[in-house]
C-alpha cells in the first residue's frame, strides 16, 4: 500500500467512531484519504452494513477494494496489516485490559454522547442544523429544513433505544462527570492510559469525547467548568502523528498500572459491566427490558438502570469472554488480579 492508493476513511465529523477512526489512522501514520461520506466526494460502494465511518482498502490499480466497517474490527486489521506505531500493548494482558476500556468507550460511554446532544434543546438544534451540511454545503433552506425535521425526530425518537430517558438521566449525566473526574485525575501525572503512549482504550473513550467536550453545548459547557485538561487531551487526541514513538517502548508494566487507571477500570466495573451482564440475560432470556442496579461511586446507594435489549452488546461481550479464554493462564491470572474488586470481574464468571 503507497500514498499513491493510499485506504480512503468515509465519515461525519459529529461522528464519534469516524473521529476515533482518523485519529488512529493519523496516529500511526497510515496514509489515508478522507472522505465526507455521502457527499459528492464519496464513491465508494455500499458497506456491509449502512454505518460510519467505512474504511477502504485499495486494489493495486488503485480501485476500491475490501470495504470495512465498526471500528474495533478495523483498528485490529489494520494492526496485522501496518507495524509502526502499534496502539495494541505488547504484554498480553495489559492488551486485554486496553480492550476492556475500548468497548467501555465504545459501548457506555456512547449512551451519554448519544443523551447529551438529543435530550436538551441547544443541543438538539445544533445537530439538527450543522450534521446535515456535512453531505452538501450547497444545501437550501427549504431542503435543509427537511433535513432538521428528519434528524432530530429520527435521533429523539432512537434515546430510549440506547437508554437516553429521563429515568436513566442521573445515572448517565453522573456517569459523564465521573469520566471527567477520573481523567484529569490521571491527565495530572501521566498523558494516556498504560503509560507514555495511547492505546486502543485512549481512542474508544477520545471518540465519544470528541463530541462531548467539543461539539454539543450542554456536554461541553461541563467539561469547560469542570474537566479543561480533558478538553486539550481530546484536542492533542485528534492528530497524534506528532508523538514520538520508540519501538514497543512506553506501555507501562501491568502491576505497574497508574492509580487513576485502576480507578476508571472501577468506573467500568460500576457501569458497563452491569449493564453489559444483564443486557446479554435479556438477550438470551428474549426479554422485552434490560434492567440492573448500578451503585453510586461511593458505593452507598444504587441506581435502577433500564432499557431494551442491545444485540450488538450483546455480541460485544462475547467477543470479551472469548478474548478473555484465549489468554494463557498465567496471562488470564494476571488480568484477574488487577480486575480483582472493580466490578468487572462478573464479565467473566
Amino acid at each position: 500500500m503507497t500514498t499513491d492508493h493510499p485506504l480512503v476513511l468515509a465519515g461525519q465529523y459529529g461522528s464519534p467512531y469516524t473521529l476515533k477512526m482518523r485519529a488512529v489512522l493519523r496516529y500511526r501514520h497510515i496514509p489515508f484519504r478522507w472522505v465526507l461520506r455521502d457527499s459528492k466526494w464519496d464513491d465508494l460502494p455500499p458497506p456491509p452494513v449502512p454505518i460510519i465511518p467505512v474504511i477502504a482498502y485499495p486494489n493495486p490499480d488503485g480501485s476500491h477494494g475490501d470495504i470495512t466497517v465498526d471500528s474495533s474490527p478495523q483498528i485490529m486489521r489494520l494492526e496485522t496489516e501496518f507495524a509502526d506505531r502499534s496502539v495494541v500493548p505488547n504484554d498480553p494482558a495489559l492488551a486485554f485490559l486496553d480492550a476492556l476500556l475500548e468497548d467501555y468507550g465504545d459501548e457506555w460511554v456512547t449512551k451519554a454522547m448519544y443523551h447529551y446532544r438529543w435530550a436538551y434543546s441547544d443541543d438538539i438544534d445544533k445537530a439538527g442544523k450543522l450534521l446535515p451540511l456535512s453531505q452538501n454545503l450547497q444545501v437550501g433552506s427549504d431542503s435543509a429544513q427537511q433535513a432538521y425535521d428528519f434528524i432530530t425526530s429520527r435521533q429523539i425518537g432512537r434515546r430510549e433505544l440506547v437508554g437516553s430517558t429521563d429515568f436513566n438521566q442521573p445515572l448517565i449525566e453522573g456517569s459523564y462527570r465521573a469520566l471527567l473526574d477520573l481523567l484529569t485525575e490521571r491527565l495530572a501525572t501521566g498523558d494516556f492510559l498504560l503509560g507514555d503512549r495511547p492505546g486502543r482504550g485512549d481512542f474508544g473513550i477520545f471518540g465519544q469525547l470528541s463530541q462531548l467536550v467539543k461539539w454539543d453545548p450542554t456536554a461541553v459547557a461541563i467539561a469547560a467548568k469542570h474537566a479543561p485538561k480533558v478538553i486539550n487531551w481530546v484536542d492533542r487526541m485528534d492528530d497524534l502523528s506528532w508523538l514520538p514513538v520508540d519501538g514497543d517502548e512506553g506501555w507501562t508494566p501491568l502491576d505497574q498500572l497508574p492509580t487513576a487507571t485502576r480507578a476508571l477500570l472501577a468506573e467500568v466495573g460500576r457501569t458497563y459491566a452491569p449493564f453489559m451482564v444483564a443486557n446479554a440475560k435479556a438477550l438470551m432470556a428474549g426479554a422485552d427490558e434490560v434492567e440492573c442496579e448500578i451503585a453510586s461511586r461511593d458505593g452507598s446507594t444504587s441506581q435502577t438502570y433500564r432499557q431494551g435489549p442491545f444485540a450488538y452488546q450483546g455480541k460485544c461481550l462475547a467477543w470479551l469472554r472469548e478474548g478473555y479464554e484465549a489468554l494463557a493462564e498465567s496471562d488470564r491470572e494476571r488480568v484477574d488480579t488487577v480486575l480483582a474488586g472493580t466490578g468487572c470481574e462478573i464479565l467473566f464468571t
